[in-house]
């Protein structure tokens, strides 16, 4: 239950969760212009901050670029990747697929290759109250790294997790078991600060190696120090800008639960 509500919840604090709430009160309100009137304001100017390009990418790199990734290639007895770069290969789909997050993936077969671990422990199981995905997330890159080149006996699979948490509370507990203390951590980096404190929580150490950067500094300055038409183009409402805003209000609200709840 607790995992439903924890997806669940959060939508009612989103930017488009918090707009359609205040429009509702609009519309109830309707006989009383001052409330009435307060709330479409309310609706609009939440819209307007939510989709601003400033305020989301302000956002995402507060969170993405607390750890960078390392020149030299990083070295332990595992590379840890975490789900949620897969799609299953579900009909009509010929093949597992990736999402915009299949670069755990890829980032993760190429530590791989270039010797930065000998084994790769795949964690991602499916939700109990979801039943669209026929296969687990773990199952899924295990399939797509083998096509990338490791080899099945190099990968070790947890299944039974269903959220970040549980990731690091079942993958340590299978560490432990083969003595092994520190990992290689191969997330999105959006996504690593809540991970890797959740593995350090379990007693695991951790070397982060984030990827599916959102934010570069190519499109920092575009954006902080932009020339007359990509300032008018910022200025606008952009739907991809809601989008980030958003995904990156869902890691601070899991942040702020999981403290709440002592595992981190």
């Amino acid at each position: 239950m607790f995992v439903y509500l924890s997806k669940l919840l959060p939508l009612f604090v989103y930017p488009l969760g918090i707009v359609v709430l205040l429009l509702i009160l609009a519309l109830i309100t309707n006989k009383h212009q001052q409330w009435h009137k307060a709330f479409l304001y309310l609706a609009l100017a939440v819209l307007l901050i939510g989709s601003n390009r400033w305020v989301s990418y302000g956002l995402t790199r507060s969170l993405e670029w607390r750890n960078l990734p390392s020149e030299a290639t990083p070295h332990a007895a595992v590379i840890v990747l975490l789900g949620g770069g897969t799609e299953p290969g579900d009909y009509p789909r010929p093949i597992t697929e990736i999402n915009s997050a299949g670069d755990r993936v890829l980032y993760a077969a190429s530590l791989y290759r270039d010797g930065a671990a000998p084994v790769v422990l795949v964690s991602g199981g499916n939700l109990n109250f979801s039943s669209a995905r026929g296969s687990t997330p773990a199952t899924e890159m295990t399939e797509l790294l083998t096509q990338l080149g490791v080899p099945a006996e190099a990968i070790w699979q947890q299944e039974k997790s269903q959220n970040t948490y549980e990731d690091a509370l079942y993958s340590a507990e299978l560490l432990r078991e083969k003595e092994i203390t520190e990992v290689i951590l191969v997330t999105s980096a959006m996504h690593m600060p809540r991970a890797k404190a959740l593995f350090e929580n379990q007693g695991i150490s951790v070397i982060a190696a984030p990827v599916d950067f959102t934010i570069t500094e190519q499109n920092w300055q575009s954006v902080f120090h932009p020339s007359l038409g990509e300032l008018v183009i910022n200025l606008m409402p952009n739907a991809s800008a809601l989008d980030l805003t958003t995904t990156v209000m869902k890691e601070y609200i899991g942040l702020f639960v999981y403290r709440l709840r002592g595992w981190i």
